[in-house]
């Protein structure tokens, strides 16, 4: 069980929280292997997906997760829905409070979305990603596909390459991987690095050779232009040579490293091909990884609800 009804970040988590959840995770994702995709503990329950940006990996594991739990799932796709007249989201809350709603997972464009919703209903509000704060789901399975790689996360070196300015993903696994007792180095164009990052635990690299020596993973992220206003670095083409991650460099890392990304990859900008689809990428783990995490979530929430009567 967790310690709230809500799960909007990592940053206020507990490690011993952590641990609950990439522990049910790695049971439900042996389950689900196994070909078992049928449960009930969330039978009679109902989970609503309010997605105000488009999604395909983290709503589909969200609907997923919730079918599997045995509850009746509900996706709203805020440019179908009453938002597109003028509803604001406090609204949109007390319209599926009414309904009664069990579980919420939204993702909003505005950062601390997830947070004013959470106050507006009873349901419980999972957070699928907040402007450029967090995403703690997708922190914890990429903790989880590590975890299972290495059998633990302290001591890890993670590199984390990318556009860590506009990363949401970069910012949840920072404060999940420093209570695990993992290290994460970032590297990018220093337009891409936030002011105050190393403050938050982060090390801030000077190349690409430093982030990934010795790291157990290499992790890549997404250059993410619809955030951007321009000028942030000259070409996509250019970032790709002086930034990205190219097949040579993984030797630099520490033997038995594994490349991740959180999806969707510019192929040939972030990663080449050949680290995404070679022996060392677990980029299709991590998408089995995010439906069991998020069933795990679902479920200790589930938890926290039935013992305070919610």
């Amino acid at each position: 069980m967790l310690n709230s009804k809500d799960l909007l970040g990592l940053r206020d988590v507990t490690p011993q929280e952590i641990t609950q959840i990439l522990d049910l995770a790695e049971d439900y994702k042996k389950q689900v292997k196994g070909g078992q995709k049928k449960f009930s503990r969330l039978s009679g329950k109902t989970l609503v997906t309010l997605f105000y940006e488009n999604s395909t990996r983290t709503r589909t594991s969200f609907e997923l997760a919730g079918k599997y739990l045995g509850a009746h799932e509900v996706n709203i796709a805020a440019s179908s829905s009453s938002v597109q007249k003028g509803e604001t989201l406090i609204d949109t809350g007390k319209t599926l409070q009414a309904l009664q709603t069990d579980f919420i997972a939204i993702r909003h464009p505005m950062a601390g979305a997830p947070h004013l919703l959470a106050k507006t209903v009873k349901a419980s509000v999972i957070n699928g990603g907040d402007g450029m704060n967090e995403h703690p789901t997708q922190a914890l399975l990429d903790m989880l596909t590590m975890r299972e790689t290495f059998g633990s996360l302290s001591g890890l070196k993670v590199a984390i390459l990318g556009d860590i300015k506009h990363s949401r993903v970069a910012k949840s696994n920072l404060f999940g991987l420093s209570k695990m007792g993992a290290q994460v180095w970032v590297y990018a164009p220093k337009t891409l690095i936030p002011a105050g990052f190393d403050a938050l635990g982060a090390h801030i690299a000077h190349s690409r050779e430093e982030a990934i020596e010795g790291a157990n993973v290499v992790m890549g992220l997404r250059i993410q232009l619809e955030r951007q206003s321009g000028g942030l670095f000259p070409s996509l083409s250019e970032y790709s040579q002086f930034y990205g991650v190219k097949d040579d460099m993984l030797k630099l890392a520490a033997p038995g490293a594994i490349i991740m990304h959180p999806g969707p990859v510019n192929r040939g900008i972030e990663l080449t091909p050949s680290l995404i689809d070679g022996q060392s990428s677990r980029i299709e783990d991590q998408v089995t990884s995010g439906l069991c995490v998020r069933m795990a979530a679902l479920t200790l929430l589930s938890e926290y609800r039935e013992k305070n009567g919610l």
